[in-house]
């Protein structure tokens, strides 16, 4: 079954639920006295739901460390999707929680793909520069008022060395990946310094993430926009001159890869 989505393209109804997973200081939704200010994944649910889809949006620890972040999703999981399968698109940090979810807690068999997207899998230069500049001063904040801040250290490029080196993919899990590719002019003065600093130690990048830290899995997209721009945000500037990139097309385009995985898997279980 398909519906068309509000831009024409067709909106396929996956066998199993897809969970939207956000990054490191993210939230499934941001609420002012009952009233929702700000989406995550911002109109992307809604399209996929359009064809009958069950979307999920968990809300993580926002810097919790992946360990953490993970057995929270885990938790989420066992309690919206009992007994289930479902497809996990993950933003940034997510993806690498979503990984650790897969391989170290016992759910290969429920996840039937994951597809990350801007997810430093070999960390992120960035996040090296930051720690090696104010983690001596924002730490002991940090820790007087209580906010964890693992998710900083798991991060850098030494953390994500050990994680591909302990974090071992599961056979049955269909792996996919999105890379972005952004270069900064003055209408984006935000991403300067980051984009530059990963750009130094690693190329071409979504101004934190590199795109050879991005790519992962049998098969890795490649998308012009900033980090952010990702998920559906758009910039200030981008508003004002009505040049926003617009991401869910290519979001019904993902769902359609799994709806063809979904048939593939089907045929293949039938020959077993």
């Amino acid at each position: 079954m398909t519906l068309p989505a509000a831009n024409g393209q067709t909106v396929p109804k996956l066998e199993s639920p897809v969970v939207l997973v956000h990054g490191l200081l993210g939230y499934d939704e941001l609420k002012l006295f009952g009233l929702t200010l700000k989406h995550y994944f911002p109109g992307i649910p809604e399209v996929l739901r359009s064809a009958g889809n069950k979307v999920l949006v968990p809300r993580l620890s926002p810097t919790s460390g992946i360990r953490d972040r993970a057995n929270e999703l885990r938790d989420f999981l066992q309690r919206e999707v009992p007994g289930g399968t479902v497809h996990l698109i993950a933003h940034s940090m997510g993806g690498l929680d979503c990984r650790y979810l897969i391989s170290c807690l016992g759910m290969e068999r429920r996840v039937r793909s994951l597809t990350t997207i801007g997810t430093p899998h070999r960390g992120s230069s960035f996040a090296d520069w930051c720690l090696e500049r104010f983690s001596r001063v924002l730490q002991p904040l940090l820790d007087r008022l209580g906010i964890p801040y693992q998710a900083f250290f798991d991060l850098t490029t030494e953390s994500c060395l050990y994680f591909n080196e302990t974090v071992l993919d599961a056979d049955n899990v269909r792996y996919f990946s999105v890379a972005g590719v952004f270069e900064p002019t003055w209408l984006h003065p935000e991403w300067k310094l980051p984009h530059d600093v990963v750009f130094r130690s690693e190329g071409p990048n979504d101004g934190v993430v590199s795109v050879a830290s991005a790519s992962y899995g049998e098969h890795t997209e490649i998308w012009q926009g900033d980090h952010l721009s990702l998920v559906n945000w758009s910039s200030p500037a981008q508003q004002v001159l009505g040049n926003r990139i617009d991401r869910i097309p290519q979001y019904v385009d993902i769902v359609r890869r799994l709806s063809a995985l979904e048939k593939q898997m089907t045929q293949e279980n039938q020959l077993v």
